[in-house]
């Protein structure tokens, strides 16, 4: 599994330099006016791992195979997107299928490229499109709450439980909060993923600045860290610019270029990086002289799940992992050599996966 993050923002922002940049394509055309973005463009890019290289060059893999993150750059959002506005409906149906959001903020001045709102204000722009995720939501709930009502008389514990939720989370707009300050137990999560509120997806603010301010950032970006940490949203400082310049360059040419920009990495690392501890992701290997593989899944899961990612079969039929810590591995050059130095472990179905683990599953077929 890898996830899905929707890029949104107001128009002009960056939001389709920055996902031509991520996806190393001109799908999305960056023009000078709104809504230059008609259709979502879904673009996929492999998830840079230094330790994937590492272990394939260990094992002799012929074939190396990242994970995989989908970035889909949504048409830009105005004010009154919530009432159908410009391109609201559209915006806010494609945002329902995303598991985050990438709000990309415009941090930087530029005459030549107009600002819909006619100001640069990156904190008030994320005001914008929250109020209008908000309103929608609020719709959203007074309507399910209505066609709810007709299973609620006869009964229904799935509607019961549904109403109760939805509840909770219209308190919560209603007292000016989006959907993702709500504590949800853990026996309703999965009931709170399918309401698909838009408020309750995890929020990663993508500071756009210029070139000059892309290692530490601007006072506007300075603003927006600050109103994240109030939310507890993640956030990341990226020049759209730059990324563009990058994803023209090949991999020698880039490091050079990302070395006199002051930079360490390319800003879609940080990117990838903030999303999946966003998301609470983390990931694992399968390695062999025919491929070495990353996996993606979530904190916390289980070696079963964990197999079930690769294949539902492996899960119902788990018998037991055979697994080696990434740093155990390189160190003992390899599996036979994580075996003599005691570092090779059988695991149960109780096992919580660790990031950077190299497992094998054993499995009934």
């Amino acid at each position: 599994m890898g996830f899905r993050m929707g890029i949104v923002g107001l128009p002009n922002v960056g939001k389709s330099t920055l996902f031509n940049a991520l996806t190393r394509t001109a799908a999305a055309q960056a023009a000078n006016f709104p809504f230059c973005t008609i259709e979502p463009n879904v673009g996929e890019v492999a998830v840079p791992d230094a330790r994937l290289d590492t272990l394939a060059e260990i094992a002799g893999s012929k074939q190396v195979i990242p994970a995989r993150m989908t970035f889909v750059d949504i048409a830009g959002l105005v004010r009154g997107a919530s009432r159908g506005e410009g391109l609201g409906n559209q915006f806010l149906a494609n945002i329902r299928e995303c598991d985050a959001i990438a709000h990309v903020l415009r941090c930087f001045e530029d005459g030549d490229i107009t600002h819909v709102e006619g100001r640069i204000d990156p904190v008030a722009d994320a005001e914008t499109i929250e109020t209008e995720l908000m309103l929608a939501d609020m719709d959203s709930i007074e309507r399910r709450l209505a066609n709810l009502s007709r299973k609620l008389k006869g009964g229904d514990k799935e509607a019961a439980d549904q109403d109760r939720l939805l509840r909770l989370a219209q308190t919560a707009l209603n007292e000016g909060r989006p959907a993702r300050t709500i504590a949800v137990s853990e026996d309703d999560q999965k009931a709170w993923r399918m309401l698909q509120l838009l408020t309750a997806k995890p929020v990663l603010y993508v500071c756009n600045v210029e070139e000059s301010a892309a290692a530490e950032g601007n006072g506007e970006s300075a603003r927006v860290a600050e109103m994240a940490a109030r939310q507890g949203a993640g956030t990341v400082v990226i020049s759209a610019r730059i990324e563009e310049e990058i994803s023209q360059l090949d991999a020698e040419e880039s490091a050079m270029f990302l070395s006199e920009m002051g930079l360490e990495e390319a800003g879609l690392d940080r990117l990838i990086r903030a999303g999946y501890e966003l998301l609470g992701l983390q990931t694992y290997f399968t390695v062999g002289p025919k491929e070495a593989r990353a996996w993606t899944i979530h904190k916390g899961m289980l070696a079963p799940q964990a197999a079930g990612v690769i294949h539902g079969d492996f899960e119902k039929g788990f018998i037991r992992a055979e697994t080696v810590a990434y740093a155990d591995y390189v160190a003992g050059k390899g599996e036979a050599g994580a075996k003599e130095a005691g570092k090779f472990r059988v695991e149960g179905k109780t096992y919580e996966v660790k990031d950077g683990d190299v497992l094998h599953f054993l499995f009934n077929g």
